[in-house]
């Protein structure tokens, strides 16, 4: 398998022919930010599978349709929350056959499409996390499901983030995982290890790749250093760069 870090949150995993793109958006549909991370190109005939966990622009970019002129197999499934009219997409120079191409995907359910077996968790802001097996492989991405604990929030408001989101990731205890996809966002300062530290410890996930770090990876190591399990620690992937391409061994 080759996973690529586009940016941001949005992840390539090349898994034998298919190919499999998570959260992407034009590296400049958010203000303050130039994100640089550039898709791939593949044959045409390759399948394609495009996710989007929920409707913020820093995971979301509707010109992600666009693909479907490039891989006539292409395959969308976006969470219901980014759910287009047939109007609206034809507005704005879509075919009408690019609804056949779209599945809209709630919280807490499965799904299948052409390959892919699917499972969705219900995220702490919002739309979905991904839960995704094909091939034998299985993949984990959060979205912005996270432990979203802030300064001024407030006890009640923290504590129910914190509840809500353990109790979707323990929905993953007994699954297995090759490849996770988990925020690790800076703004949250201090807080910031919170929802990675406890997926790392009640998932067997063997790579997970921090996410959302909006271009800063200083955290990764900083992290690293603070775990006193080596082999916790060894799960973490080092992410230093956009468009970053890892090989990963197959178990």
């Amino acid at each position: 398998m080759q996973v690529i870090f586009i940016h941001h949150s949005c992840f390539v995993v090349e898994v034998d022919e298919k190919v499999l793109i998570f959260d992407w958006f034009d590296g400049d549909r958010v203000e303050g930010f130039h994100f640089g991370g550039v898709l791939p190109a593949y044959e045409p005939d390759t399948p394609v599978y495009v996710f989007a966990s929920h409707k913020h622009r820093d995971h979301f970019d509707m010109d992600v349709l666009h693909l479907a002129e490039r891989y006539p197999r292409v395959q969308f499934i976006f969470s219901k929350d980014c759910k287009m009219s047939p109007n609206f997409l034809k507005k704005h120079g879509f075919t009408p056959d690019i609804n056949e191409k779209i599945t809209y995907v709630n919280a807490g359910a499965k799904y299948h499409v052409e390959g892919l077996n699917i499972e969705t968790l219900r995220s702490t802001d919002a739309g979905v996390a991904f839960y995704v097996e094909t091939n034998g492989a299985s993949f984990f991405h959060a979205g912005d499901l996270n432990n979203w604990k802030w300064d001024g929030a407030g006890d009640l408001v923290n504590g129910m983030m914190e509840t809500n989101y353990k109790a979707q990731i323990r929905r993953l205890s007994d699954k297995k995982i090759h490849l996770a996809f988990v925020p690790m966002d800076p703004r949250q300062e201090q807080y910031q290890f919170l929802g990675m530290d406890y997926f790392l410890k009640h998932t067997d996930a063997d790579y997970v790749f921090p996410m959302h770090m909006w271009k800063d990876y200083s955290g990764i190591a900083e992290y690293k250093r603070q775990i006193s399990n080596a082999a916790m620690a060894s799960r973490i992937v080092d992410i230093k760069c956009e468009n970053q391409i890892f090989e990963i061994r197959e178990e």
